[in-house]
């Protein structure tokens, strides 16, 4: 079965797998695993990667930028000026003028900031921005973000690095629906089978660090959530059977 590219803004790509480059235990190993993920898609968080560092000692120095997109992202931003700034800051760079937006409302939950989400959406929106936003599971915020000019919405599964995986799974089937623009499942994640369940509900793509990163063997890891995004893909591309309540003979002596 053919699948489309997964479109965003001008960008598109064939993995609908993005990963980050945090919490890696030394860089080649990070770069090991970006290569084992499969994706095209790596997102950098700003104010953490050096980015003016000198040569050979930023982050970026451990991406091949001609294989790689960056996706840069404001991870660490309390308040939309802040993030504002930050994805200005990216752009002049010469990073990207994608921008992954985070506004968390607190340092304990790292849950975003509807509220300063959704202003500075707008804000960078206006400015020419491709505008990748997280946000909650709230289908009605995620809306909001879609009205404001939003490329992709990406609802948190879970709070950021808690590998719990897909905690509300409605509130996405929800959004899934209300929503035009591509919905991406960003945070939560902890393992393969939770990539697959939110590519089986219809998710174009999933982000993901921590899973990779802190796992055992992040290589390994990798390569499994790489599988994992295609196996969803295809099974929600193929149409899963009802479910039933009661037991359907496989091999029925009429009817087939």
């Amino acid at each position: 079965m053919s699948d489309t590219v997964l479109k965003l803004g001008k960008y598109e790509f064939k993995s609908r797998l993005f990963v980050g480059t945090g919490k890696y235990e030394t860089l080649d190993i990070m770069k090991e695993a970006l290569e084992a993920s499969g994706s095209e898609v790596i997102t950098v968080a700003v104010r953490r990667a050096n980015i003016e560092g000198k040569p050979g000692e930023s982050l970026l120095d451990y991406i091949d930028k001609e294989k790689y997109t960056i996706l840069p992202n404001t991870a660490g931003c309390f308040s939309a000026d802040e993030a504002i700034r930050t994805a200005f800051m990216a752009r002049e760079l010469g990073i990207s003028d994608l921008i992954k937006l985070e506004v968390l409302g607190d340092k304990d939950t790292l849950l975003p900031d509807p509220v300063g989400t959704l202003e500075a959406t707008e804000k960078l929106v206006k400015e020419g921005f491709t505008v990748l936003v997280y946000t909650s599971d709230d289908p009605i915020i995620a809306k909001r973000l879609e009205d404001a000019g939003a490329t992709s919405v990406m609802p948190a599964g879970a709070p950021i690095g808690s590998g719990q995986g897909i905690l509300n799974p409605n509130n996405i089937r929800i959004i899934l629906e209300t929503l035009s623009v591509p919905v991406i499942v960003d945070a939560g994640v902890g393992t393969a089978s939770d990539v697959t369940a939110a590519m089986e509900l219809g998710c174009v793509g999933v982000l993901l660090n921590t899973g990779i990163a802190q796992a055992k063997e992040p290589v390994q890891m990798a390569k499994a959530m790489k599988l994992a995004c295609e196996s969803g893909r295809l099974a929600y591309l193929s149409g899963r059977i009802p479910k039933k309540l009661y037991a359907n003979a496989s091999s029925p002596l009429k009817d087939f």
